[in-house]
């Protein structure tokens, strides 16, 4: 009777997965439509830096080189103590379209990015901003106009891909690139569906006016994270909200090449999600949750009843695979297929760790 019951749990939490990913299909399945989108947008690319002098010197010309009419360039100095500020002292003497905020500390945001950064947007002198890191590879010289021209009078937020590089024979960068690759899919599909819930500053763009209408980041001011996903969270809808997910579009950085630099960096995005809409951490809980469970029920299952059991891990698999496999055919992360069940229990175990982490201590700078 037992063993009845667990099975019937086991085909639930095998059909909530299969649900799931092959909702994720969804941001691949629509088809173009016509649409009334405005070319050609006077953009401010946003770029908010803390002691990042080396990082701007390698990556800041891969934005002054956008092939782009009308675009300005808003460096924010985060009160960096490196050389940060002179860097983009000399590329405004070479660069008449570059604006610099230079961002001092003060007591009350002491270490704020969101401070810094909503200085930097009120001196941006256009309506329609872009934004990007400074440590991040513009992959195309048509990305300004790859994500611009997703601007229409409805759609004022757009989603979109900033991935990281692949470093040959590391278990680390293949890690960090599947779980990217993920969350594009998650974030994506999610959006297409009418429920967006984050971004990335990597790659996300969006209007002066909404960062207005929603009074800027000033309901999680006090949060030291979160200036992407959690604007995203009191800004995005349904009906304002698309993304772009074209090749020329990416940005590329490089990824942690340790496993304690990424904790520390997820232990920081992770962090936010506490402050997610209850439907958002509900059903993105769901996902993770029945995975844990498909993977615990499919052990016990593959030991007691493997006959009655393998049928449905390979439906599993055989769906995971067209789905994942789908996305990162479009999102050029093809590589992780071939690792794709190891990838995934690791990723279940790290993200335990994180939960662990977080719950005993937040952490509370950007940078």
């Amino acid at each position: 009777m037992i063993i009845t019951v667990f099975f019937y749990f086991f085909v639930a939490v095998t059909a909530i997965q299969i649900i799931y990913y092959l909702s994720f299909l969804s941001f691949l399945s629509a088809k173009k439509k016509k649409s009334n989108n405005i070319k050609n947008l006077p953009i401010s690319v946003i770029i908010c830096a803390k002691n990042e002098a080396q990082n701007l010197q390698k990556y800041l010309p891969s934005v002054i080189n956008q092939k782009y009419n009308d675009f300005e360039i808003v460096l924010i100095n985060d009160a960096s103590s490196d050389d940060t500020l002179e860097v983009m002292e000399n590329f405004e003497k070479k660069n008449n379209n570059i604006k610099i905020v230079d961002v001092k500390n003060i007591e009350a945001f002491w270490g704020n990015k969101k401070y810094a950064l909503t200085l930097g947007i009120k001196a941006a002198k256009n309506e329609h901003l872009l934004f990007t890191d400074a440590d991040c590879l513009i992959s195309s010289d048509n990305w300004i106009s790859e994500m611009s021209t997703r601007f229409n009078e409805e759609k004022t937020i757009i989603l979109g891909y900033g991935k990281y590089a692949k470093t040959k024979r590391s278990l680390v960068n293949l890690l960090v690139r599947y779980e990217t690759l993920l969350t594009a899919i998650q974030y994506f599909s999610y959006a297409k569906l009418g429920s967006p819930y984050m971004g990335v500053g990597r790659n996300l763009a969006y209007t002066k006016s909404d960062f207005f209408k929603t009074k800027g980041f000033i309901s999680h001011l006090h949060i030291r994270s979160g200036d992407d996903d959690l604007f995203i969270q009191d800004a995005a809808s349904n009906t304002n909200t698309t993304i772009c997910t074209s090749l020329d579009s990416f940005t590329v950085s490089d990824a942690p090449t340790s496993l304690q630099e990424w904790f520390r960096q997820k232990r920081r995005h992770i962090s936010t999600s506490d402050y997610y809409k209850f439907k958002h951490k509900f059903f993105l809980g769901l996902f993770y949750t029945s995975k844990v469970f498909f993977y615990m029920l499919s052990i016990i299952f593959l030991i007691y009843n493997w006959k009655i059991s393998l049928p449905l891990i390979i439906l599993y698999y055989l769906i995971c695979y067209i789905s994942v496999g789908l996305s990162a055919k479009k999102l050029q992360e093809t590589q992780v297929l071939f690792f794709l069940p190891f990838l995934e229990i690791f990723l279940l175990l790290f993200q335990f760790t994180i939960f662990i982490a977080n719950s005993i201590s937040k952490p509370v700078h950007w940078k």
